[in-house]
Protein backbone atom coordinates (compact mmCIF):
# COMPACT_ATOMS: atom_id res chain seq x y z
CA UNK A 1 0.00 0.00 0.00
CA UNK A 2 1.16 3.43 -0.70
CA UNK A 3 1.47 5.91 2.53
CA UNK A 4 -2.12 7.55 1.27
CA UNK A 5 -3.76 4.35 1.58
CA UNK A 6 -2.03 3.72 4.90
CA UNK A 7 -3.44 6.76 6.00
CA UNK A 8 -7.08 6.23 4.80
CA UNK A 9 -7.45 3.09 6.11
CA UNK A 10 -5.99 4.17 9.61
CA UNK A 11 -8.91 6.86 9.22
CA UNK A 12 -10.92 3.52 8.55
CA UNK A 13 -10.03 1.38 11.47
CA UNK A 14 -10.30 3.83 13.80
CA UNK A 15 -13.85 4.89 12.99
CA UNK A 16 -14.54 1.55 13.30
CA UNK A 17 -12.93 1.43 17.14
CA UNK A 18 -15.04 3.79 17.70
CA UNK A 19 -18.28 2.36 16.40
CA UNK A 20 -17.20 -0.58 18.44
CA UNK A 21 -17.21 1.49 21.59
CA UNK A 22 -13.76 2.53 22.15
CA UNK A 23 -13.40 5.76 23.79
CA UNK A 24 -12.03 8.53 20.90
CA UNK A 25 -8.97 9.33 22.60
CA UNK A 26 -7.74 5.54 23.04
CA UNK A 27 -8.79 4.75 19.09
CA UNK A 28 -7.33 7.72 17.79
CA UNK A 29 -3.83 6.96 20.43
CA UNK A 30 -4.17 3.20 19.31
CA UNK A 31 -4.57 3.58 15.88
CA UNK A 32 -1.97 6.44 14.92
CA UNK A 33 0.69 4.41 17.46
CA UNK A 34 0.10 0.85 15.81
CA UNK A 35 0.55 3.22 12.23
CA UNK A 36 3.67 4.79 13.09
CA UNK A 37 5.26 1.38 14.76
CA UNK A 38 4.08 -0.07 10.98
CA UNK A 39 5.92 2.36 9.14
CA UNK A 40 8.73 3.47 11.12
CA UNK A 41 9.43 0.68 13.59
CA UNK A 42 8.66 0.60 17.27
CA UNK A 43 11.64 2.92 19.11
CA UNK A 44 11.17 5.92 16.36
CA UNK A 45 7.00 5.68 16.99
CA UNK A 46 7.47 5.08 20.90
CA UNK A 47 9.82 8.09 20.82
CA UNK A 48 7.35 9.86 18.28
CA UNK A 49 4.58 9.15 21.15
CA UNK A 50 6.99 10.89 24.62
CA UNK A 51 7.94 13.87 22.61
CA UNK A 52 3.85 14.64 22.29
CA UNK A 53 3.02 13.54 25.17
CA UNK A 54 5.30 15.77 26.94
CA UNK A 55 5.28 19.01 24.08
CA UNK A 56 1.82 19.80 25.03
CA UNK A 57 1.80 18.48 28.85
CA UNK A 58 3.72 21.41 29.00
CA UNK A 59 2.85 23.46 27.32
CA UNK A 60 2.21 26.77 29.78
CA UNK A 61 -1.30 28.04 28.07
CA UNK A 62 -2.72 24.18 28.57
CA UNK A 63 -2.31 24.96 32.43
CA UNK A 64 -5.38 27.04 32.19
CA UNK A 65 -8.32 24.18 31.39
CA UNK A 66 -7.44 22.26 34.42
CA UNK A 67 -7.89 25.83 36.60
CA UNK A 68 -11.15 27.18 35.15
CA UNK A 69 -12.65 23.55 35.46
CA UNK A 70 -11.68 23.72 39.04
CA UNK A 71 -13.13 27.52 39.37
CA UNK A 72 -16.45 25.75 37.98
CA UNK A 73 -16.33 23.04 40.93
CA UNK A 74 -15.77 25.24 43.39
CA UNK A 75 -18.16 27.49 42.12
CA UNK A 76 -20.81 24.80 42.14
CA UNK A 77 -19.78 23.00 45.50
CA UNK A 78 -20.31 26.19 47.59
CA UNK A 79 -23.43 27.37 46.01
CA UNK A 80 -23.13 30.52 43.87
CA UNK A 81 -25.05 28.69 41.50
CA UNK A 82 -27.72 28.89 43.41
CA UNK A 83 -27.23 32.08 44.55
CA UNK A 84 -27.51 33.17 40.46
CA UNK A 85 -30.92 31.33 40.20
CA UNK A 86 -32.74 32.72 42.99
CA UNK A 87 -31.79 36.17 42.09
CA UNK A 88 -32.60 35.77 38.28
CA UNK A 89 -36.04 33.65 39.21
CA UNK A 90 -37.00 37.07 41.58
CA UNK A 91 -36.54 39.41 38.61
CA UNK A 92 -37.98 37.05 36.18
CA UNK A 93 -40.16 34.63 37.36
CA UNK A 94 -43.31 36.20 37.13
CA UNK A 95 -43.45 36.58 33.14
CA UNK A 96 -44.76 33.53 31.28
CA UNK A 97 -42.47 31.31 30.92
CA UNK A 98 -40.41 32.95 33.65
CA UNK A 99 -38.88 30.07 35.63
CA UNK A 100 -37.82 28.86 32.07
CA UNK A 101 -36.03 32.41 30.91
CA UNK A 102 -34.68 32.40 34.42
CA UNK A 103 -32.91 29.23 33.99
CA UNK A 104 -31.75 30.11 30.33
CA UNK A 105 -30.39 33.78 31.89
CA UNK A 106 -28.90 31.54 35.02
CA UNK A 107 -27.03 29.18 32.61
CA UNK A 108 -25.50 31.50 30.55
CA UNK A 109 -24.06 33.01 33.52
CA UNK A 110 -23.33 29.73 35.14
CA UNK A 111 -21.30 29.22 31.72
CA UNK A 112 -19.03 32.24 32.59
CA UNK A 113 -17.77 30.52 35.29
CA UNK A 114 -17.49 26.66 34.76
CA UNK A 115 -17.26 27.18 31.12
CA UNK A 116 -18.37 23.59 30.71
CA UNK A 117 -22.16 22.33 29.10
CA UNK A 118 -22.48 18.87 30.87
CA UNK A 119 -21.38 21.04 34.64
CA UNK A 120 -23.81 23.78 33.62
CA UNK A 121 -26.90 20.63 33.25
CA UNK A 122 -25.61 18.51 35.94
CA UNK A 123 -25.61 21.68 38.06
CA UNK A 124 -28.69 23.39 37.33
CA UNK A 125 -30.95 20.78 36.47
CA UNK A 126 -31.32 19.22 40.37
CA UNK A 127 -32.03 22.45 41.18
CA UNK A 128 -34.62 23.95 38.62
CA UNK A 129 -36.14 20.65 37.79
CA UNK A 130 -38.19 21.15 41.53
CA UNK A 131 -39.14 24.37 40.71
CA UNK A 132 -41.27 23.50 37.11
CA UNK A 133 -42.97 21.00 38.43
CA UNK A 134 -44.25 23.14 41.52
CA UNK A 135 -45.15 25.50 38.97
CA UNK A 136 -46.59 23.05 36.95
CA UNK A 137 -44.49 23.09 33.77
CA UNK A 138 -44.99 20.82 30.68
CA UNK A 139 -42.13 18.56 31.56
CA UNK A 140 -40.90 18.70 28.04
CA UNK A 141 -40.47 22.48 27.53
CA UNK A 142 -38.71 22.23 30.72
CA UNK A 143 -36.24 19.38 30.52
CA UNK A 144 -35.44 20.66 26.51
CA UNK A 145 -34.61 23.90 28.35
CA UNK A 146 -32.52 23.08 30.80
CA UNK A 147 -30.76 20.36 28.18
CA UNK A 148 -30.82 23.14 25.61
CA UNK A 149 -29.42 26.12 27.73
CA UNK A 150 -26.85 24.44 29.08
CA UNK A 151 -24.80 24.74 25.60
CA UNK A 152 -24.59 28.38 26.00
CA UNK A 153 -21.39 27.25 27.92
CA UNK A 154 -19.59 26.37 25.21
CA UNK A 155 -19.45 29.88 23.65
CA UNK A 156 -19.47 32.04 26.94
CA UNK A 157 -16.01 32.82 28.37
CA UNK A 158 -14.23 30.71 29.60
CA UNK A 159 -15.42 28.07 27.58
CA UNK A 160 -12.94 24.81 28.00
CA UNK A 161 -13.72 23.62 24.14
CA UNK A 162 -12.27 27.58 23.33
CA UNK A 163 -9.57 26.51 25.57
CA UNK A 164 -8.66 23.03 24.08
CA UNK A 165 -9.41 24.34 20.35
CA UNK A 166 -7.17 27.43 20.96
CA UNK A 167 -4.05 25.31 22.06
CA UNK A 168 -4.80 22.53 19.63
CA UNK A 169 -4.76 25.52 16.68
CA UNK A 170 -2.56 27.90 17.83
CA UNK A 171 -5.54 30.60 17.96
CA UNK A 172 -5.70 33.50 21.05
CA UNK A 173 -7.37 32.00 23.72
CA UNK A 174 -8.35 36.10 24.85
CA UNK A 175 -9.93 36.62 21.07
CA UNK A 176 -11.70 33.42 21.11
CA UNK A 177 -12.77 34.53 24.42
CA UNK A 178 -14.52 37.59 23.73
CA UNK A 179 -15.49 36.46 20.56
CA UNK A 180 -18.31 34.52 21.59
CA UNK A 181 -19.51 37.29 23.63
CA UNK A 182 -22.20 38.10 21.71
CA UNK A 183 -22.78 35.32 19.19
CA UNK A 184 -23.66 33.93 23.31
CA UNK A 185 -25.70 36.92 23.81
CA UNK A 186 -27.98 37.24 20.72
CA UNK A 187 -28.65 33.24 21.52
CA UNK A 188 -29.47 33.86 25.03
CA UNK A 189 -32.16 36.65 24.32
CA UNK A 190 -33.47 34.68 21.15
CA UNK A 191 -33.76 31.70 23.71
CA UNK A 192 -35.74 34.15 26.31
CA UNK A 193 -37.65 36.07 23.72
CA UNK A 194 -39.23 32.57 21.98
CA UNK A 195 -39.61 30.82 25.22
CA UNK A 196 -41.87 34.22 26.50
CA UNK A 197 -43.69 33.96 23.28
CA UNK A 198 -44.76 30.51 23.09
CA UNK A 199 -45.71 30.47 26.47
CA UNK A 200 -48.05 33.85 26.19
CA UNK A 201 -49.45 31.68 23.20
CA UNK A 202 -49.78 28.77 25.31
CA UNK A 203 -50.10 29.67 29.13
CA UNK A 204 -49.90 26.23 30.22
CA UNK A 205 -46.89 25.14 28.34
CA UNK A 206 -45.06 27.85 31.11
CA UNK A 207 -47.47 29.29 33.81
CA UNK A 208 -46.28 32.30 35.41
CA UNK A 209 -44.54 32.32 39.13
CA UNK A 210 -45.02 34.35 41.85
CA UNK A 211 -44.38 38.51 41.70
CA UNK A 212 -41.96 39.28 44.35
CA UNK A 213 -41.83 42.98 45.74
CA UNK A 214 -39.31 45.43 44.39
CA UNK A 215 -37.67 45.17 47.86
CA UNK A 216 -37.07 41.29 47.21
CA UNK A 217 -35.66 41.86 43.90
CA UNK A 218 -33.05 44.93 44.97
CA UNK A 219 -32.22 42.96 47.94
CA UNK A 220 -31.52 39.82 45.77
CA UNK A 221 -28.54 41.89 43.25
CA UNK A 222 -26.30 41.36 46.33
CA UNK A 223 -26.69 37.80 45.68
CA UNK A 224 -25.27 38.28 41.87
CA UNK A 225 -21.89 39.87 43.58
CA UNK A 226 -19.62 36.70 43.92
CA UNK A 227 -20.09 36.01 40.07
CA UNK A 228 -19.76 39.32 38.95
CA UNK A 229 -16.56 39.53 40.77
CA UNK A 230 -15.38 36.18 39.38
CA UNK A 231 -16.13 36.94 36.02
CA UNK A 232 -14.96 40.95 36.40
CA UNK A 233 -11.27 39.38 37.81
CA UNK A 234 -11.25 36.51 35.03
CA UNK A 235 -12.27 38.68 31.67
CA UNK A 236 -11.01 42.20 33.46
CA UNK A 237 -6.89 40.55 33.71
CA UNK A 238 -7.57 39.16 30.21
CA UNK A 239 -8.77 42.22 28.37
CA UNK A 240 -7.51 44.96 30.96
CA UNK A 241 -3.53 43.29 29.31
CA UNK A 242 -2.90 42.45 33.46
CA UNK A 243 -2.76 38.71 33.10
CA UNK A 244 -2.62 35.80 30.46
CA UNK A 245 -5.67 33.68 30.27
CA UNK A 246 -3.27 30.63 32.84
CA UNK A 247 -2.95 33.78 35.18
CA UNK A 248 -6.68 34.92 34.83
CA UNK A 249 -7.41 31.16 35.53
CA UNK A 250 -5.23 30.65 38.78
CA UNK A 251 -6.78 34.25 40.02
CA UNK A 252 -10.19 33.10 39.16
CA UNK A 253 -9.49 29.95 41.48
CA UNK A 254 -8.22 31.91 44.32
CA UNK A 255 -11.08 34.57 43.81
CA UNK A 256 -13.47 31.94 44.37
CA UNK A 257 -11.84 30.32 47.75
CA UNK A 258 -11.68 33.81 48.92
CA UNK A 259 -15.15 34.80 48.15
CA UNK A 260 -16.47 31.44 49.59
CA UNK A 261 -14.50 31.56 52.70
CA UNK A 262 -15.96 35.17 52.99
CA UNK A 263 -19.83 33.79 52.81
CA UNK A 264 -18.59 30.87 55.31
CA UNK A 265 -19.37 28.52 52.51
CA UNK A 266 -15.78 26.89 52.39
CA UNK A 267 -15.05 23.45 53.76
CA UNK A 268 -12.52 20.84 52.68
CA UNK A 269 -15.40 18.46 51.74
CA UNK A 270 -15.96 21.32 48.83
CA UNK A 271 -12.20 21.43 47.99
CA UNK A 272 -11.69 17.36 48.05
CA UNK A 273 -14.42 16.79 45.47
CA UNK A 274 -13.98 19.96 42.89
CA UNK A 275 -10.60 18.58 43.01
CA UNK A 276 -11.35 14.82 41.98
CA UNK A 277 -13.91 16.61 39.39
CA UNK A 278 -11.44 18.98 37.79
CA UNK A 279 -8.75 15.95 37.69
CA UNK A 280 -11.06 13.22 36.00
CA UNK A 281 -12.05 15.64 33.15
CA UNK A 282 -8.63 17.23 33.07
CA UNK A 283 -7.16 14.09 32.30
CA UNK A 284 -9.86 12.35 29.94
CA UNK A 285 -9.70 15.80 28.43
CA UNK A 286 -5.80 16.06 28.11
CA UNK A 287 -5.74 12.33 26.67
CA UNK A 288 -8.19 13.24 23.67
CA UNK A 289 -5.98 16.45 23.31
CA UNK A 290 -2.57 14.50 23.00
CA UNK A 291 -3.66 11.85 20.91
CA UNK A 292 -5.49 14.08 18.47
CA UNK A 293 -2.57 15.47 18.05
CA UNK A 294 -0.26 12.46 17.42
CA UNK A 295 -3.21 11.15 15.33
CA UNK A 296 -3.33 14.43 13.26
CA UNK A 297 0.67 14.07 12.78
CA UNK A 298 -0.17 10.90 11.64
CA UNK A 299 -1.86 11.45 9.04
CA UNK A 300 0.99 14.47 7.85
CA UNK A 301 3.05 11.18 7.99
CA UNK A 302 0.95 9.63 4.93
CA UNK A 303 0.50 12.74 3.45
CA UNK A 304 -4.08 12.19 3.36
CA UNK A 305 -4.02 15.66 4.60
CA UNK A 306 -2.09 16.84 1.62
CA UNK A 307 -4.39 14.52 -0.27
CA UNK A 308 -7.45 15.74 0.86
CA UNK A 309 -6.72 19.76 0.63
CA UNK A 310 -5.90 18.52 -3.12
CA UNK A 311 -9.33 16.69 -3.95
CA UNK A 312 -11.58 19.91 -2.25
CA UNK A 313 -9.54 22.65 -4.35
CA UNK A 314 -10.13 20.53 -7.25
CA UNK A 315 -14.32 21.15 -6.54
CA UNK A 316 -13.34 24.65 -6.90
CA UNK A 317 -15.32 25.57 -3.12
CA UNK A 318 -15.39 29.06 -2.25
CA UNK A 319 -14.83 29.83 1.46
CA UNK A 320 -18.59 30.25 2.04
CA UNK A 321 -19.64 27.20 0.56
CA UNK A 322 -17.05 24.97 1.96
CA UNK A 323 -18.77 26.10 5.52
CA UNK A 324 -22.05 25.36 4.08
CA UNK A 325 -20.80 21.77 3.54
CA UNK A 326 -18.79 22.09 7.02
CA UNK A 327 -22.14 22.70 8.70
CA UNK A 328 -24.09 19.23 7.43
CA UNK A 329 -20.95 17.59 7.90
CA UNK A 330 -20.81 18.90 11.93
CA UNK A 331 -24.62 18.43 12.05
CA UNK A 332 -24.51 14.83 10.77
CA UNK A 333 -21.50 14.03 13.08
CA UNK A 334 -22.83 15.79 15.87
CA UNK A 335 -25.86 12.97 15.80
CA UNK A 336 -23.01 10.12 16.59
CA UNK A 337 -20.06 11.85 18.47
CA UNK A 338 -19.51 14.02 21.61
CA UNK A 339 -18.67 17.88 21.03
CA UNK A 340 -15.05 16.91 22.28
CA UNK A 341 -14.55 13.96 19.73
CA UNK A 342 -16.01 15.80 16.91
CA UNK A 343 -13.69 18.68 17.28
CA UNK A 344 -10.64 16.91 17.84
CA UNK A 345 -11.64 14.03 14.96
CA UNK A 346 -12.28 16.77 11.88
CA UNK A 347 -9.35 19.57 13.00
CA UNK A 348 -6.63 17.44 11.49
CA UNK A 349 -8.78 17.51 7.78
CA UNK A 350 -10.87 20.83 8.50
CA UNK A 351 -7.58 22.97 9.51
CA UNK A 352 -5.48 22.77 6.71
CA UNK A 353 -8.32 23.73 4.46
CA UNK A 354 -9.59 27.07 6.42
CA UNK A 355 -5.83 28.19 6.39
CA UNK A 356 -5.66 27.55 3.02
CA UNK A 357 -8.46 29.25 1.99
CA UNK A 358 -7.79 32.09 3.91
CA UNK A 359 -11.25 31.68 6.73
CA UNK A 360 -10.24 33.29 10.04
CA UNK A 361 -9.14 31.44 12.77
CA UNK A 362 -10.83 33.01 15.37
CA UNK A 363 -14.54 33.09 13.34
CA UNK A 364 -14.13 29.37 12.67
CA UNK A 365 -13.46 28.45 16.64
CA UNK A 366 -16.96 30.33 17.52
CA UNK A 367 -18.85 28.39 14.40
CA UNK A 368 -17.33 25.82 15.44
CA UNK A 369 -18.75 26.42 18.86
CA UNK A 370 -21.99 26.74 17.30
CA UNK A 371 -22.03 23.49 15.67
CA UNK A 372 -20.68 21.53 19.11
CA UNK A 373 -24.00 23.01 20.70
CA UNK A 374 -25.89 21.29 18.37
CA UNK A 375 -24.26 18.26 18.65
CA UNK A 376 -24.92 18.49 22.43
CA UNK A 377 -28.85 18.33 21.90
CA UNK A 378 -28.97 16.46 18.47
CA UNK A 379 -30.67 12.67 18.54
CA UNK A 380 -29.53 10.01 19.10
CA UNK A 381 -26.29 11.16 21.11
CA UNK A 382 -27.19 14.59 22.70
CA UNK A 383 -24.76 14.56 25.84
CA UNK A 384 -26.49 17.22 27.53
CA UNK A 385 -30.16 15.03 26.65
CA UNK A 386 -28.40 12.03 28.60
CA UNK A 387 -27.71 14.05 31.73
CA UNK A 388 -31.02 15.38 31.85
CA UNK A 389 -32.47 12.52 32.02
CA UNK A 390 -30.61 11.44 34.79
CA UNK A 391 -31.92 14.29 36.57
CA UNK A 392 -35.23 13.68 35.38
CA UNK A 393 -35.56 9.77 35.37
CA UNK A 394 -39.30 10.14 34.68
CA UNK A 395 -39.30 12.35 31.53
CA UNK A 396 -38.67 9.88 28.50
CA UNK A 397 -35.48 10.80 26.14
CA UNK A 398 -37.92 11.43 23.43
CA UNK A 399 -39.55 13.97 25.63
CA UNK A 400 -36.66 15.58 26.14
CA UNK A 401 -35.34 16.06 22.49
CA UNK A 402 -38.94 17.05 21.51
CA UNK A 403 -38.67 19.99 23.65
CA UNK A 404 -35.10 20.93 22.31
CA UNK A 405 -36.25 21.41 19.05
CA UNK A 406 -37.14 24.68 19.00
CA UNK A 407 -33.87 25.45 20.52
CA UNK A 408 -32.37 23.64 18.01
CA UNK A 409 -33.62 25.66 15.63
CA UNK A 410 -32.66 28.80 16.74
CA UNK A 411 -29.41 27.67 17.28
CA UNK A 412 -29.03 26.51 13.33
CA UNK A 413 -30.37 30.19 12.41
CA UNK A 414 -27.12 31.22 14.56
CA UNK A 415 -24.85 29.00 12.79
CA UNK A 416 -25.96 30.84 9.41
CA UNK A 417 -25.99 33.96 10.84
CA UNK A 418 -22.10 33.77 11.93
CA UNK A 419 -21.78 32.68 8.04
CA UNK A 420 -23.63 35.49 6.49
CA UNK A 421 -22.19 37.86 8.83
CA UNK A 422 -18.76 37.24 9.70
CA UNK A 423 -18.32 39.91 11.97
CA UNK A 424 -20.97 38.91 14.92
CA UNK A 425 -18.15 37.13 15.69
CA UNK A 426 -15.04 39.35 14.99
CA UNK A 427 -16.00 42.93 15.64
CA UNK A 428 -15.65 42.52 19.66
CA UNK A 429 -11.95 41.04 19.06
CA UNK A 430 -11.51 43.78 16.26
CA UNK A 431 -12.16 46.67 19.23
CA UNK A 432 -10.38 44.71 21.83
CA UNK A 433 -7.46 45.09 19.91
Amino acid sequence: MTLVEIGYFAMAAMLALILLGVPIGWAMGLVSLAGEIYLTGFTPAAAKLSLTFWENGSLYVFIALPLFLLMGQLAYRTGITEDLFDCFHKWLGHMPGGLAVASVVSNAAYGAVTGNSVASVATMGPMVMPQFRKYGYNLSLATGTLASAGTLAVLVPPSTLMVIYGVWTETSIADLFIAGIVPCVVLTITYCVALAIACQIKPGLGPKGPKYSWGARIRSLSRLAPTVAIIGIVLGGIYGGLMTPSESAAVGVFGVLAIAAAMRRLTWGAISKSLKDAVRTSGMVFVIVVTGVTFSRFLMHTHVTENAIAVINGWGLGSTTLMLALFVLYFLLGAALDALGMMILTLPFVMPLIIHLGVDKVWFGIFLGVMMELAAVSPPVGITVAVMRSVAPDVSTSAIFRGCYPFLALTILLAALLIAWPQLALWMPAQMR
